[in-house]
């Protein structure tokens, strides 16, 4: 069954490049990123994670967790990291996942037989506190993942999980907001004291509600 939005995250048990781990337990009360690598020393993935590496204070700032996952195993991990700090400067202190039974790969979808039998893909899944499934993006071994992007999306979400809002195209965090349907132009008024902007009856923006 495919791994679709909304649905639970599955759990598991994995050994890492920081030990082993129980993935709720780590994650606890936290956002969480888990994200894909089809092997161990190869280049783009030593850009990705070391690009991770350096927005650790945005990931933290946000209350997200990363973990990463190969198919390797940690030994393995644990000298290509030595490599990452080296070569993109910066300092790797999330969890690799050491996924060489491929049985988190296999949970979370992150081996496309038509591109690769054995190789994962480039997946990367958002996982809400509650453990549910928010986004799911996968791009090919060819491409880098864009983590601006990612930190964007993590806002998006984070936003309009407490809040009757949508982001529009290009959104960036500070940027206006669209009032979602479900809400009338009425209620609009009165629940966002900003200000609420109609274009069209079904199109109404209002700052951000949740900046000061």
């Amino acid at each position: 069954m495919s791994l679709r939005l909304g649905d639970v995250a599955p759990n598991f048990k994995a050994k890492t490049s920081i030990g082993e781990i129980d993935f709720y337990e780590y994650l606890g009360n936290s956002w969480g990123i888990l994200f894909s690598h089809p092997a161990d020393y190869t280049p783009v993935c030593t850009t990705e994670l070391g690009r991770t590496a350096a927005l650790k204070d945005e990931f933290a700032k946000r209350n997200v967790k990363v973990l990463a996952l190969s198919v390797d195993p940690v030994d393995k991990h644990l000298g290509w990291i030595n490599d990452i700090n080296e070569t993109q400067n910066c300092e790797v202190d999330f969890p690799i996942i050491a996924d060489d039974d491929r049985k988190v790969s296999n949970l979370y979808e992150f081996i496309h037989p038509n591109a690769s039998a054995t190789a994962t893909v480039r997946s990367l899944v958002i996982i809400g506190p509650d453990k549910l499934v928010k986004l799911i993006i996968t791009y090919p071994a060819s491409t880098g993942r864009n983590f601006v992007e990612v930190l964007r999306v993590v806002d998006s979400l984070q936003l309009t999980a407490n809040h009757s809002v949508a982001t529009p195209a290009n959104w960036n965090h500070g940027e206006d907001v669209i009032v979602v349907p479900a809400v009338s132009t009425e209620d609009a008024i009165k629940k966002f004291p900003k200000g609420v902007k109609i274009v069209k009856p079904y199109l109404r923006y209002t700052p951000q509600p949740n900046l000061d």
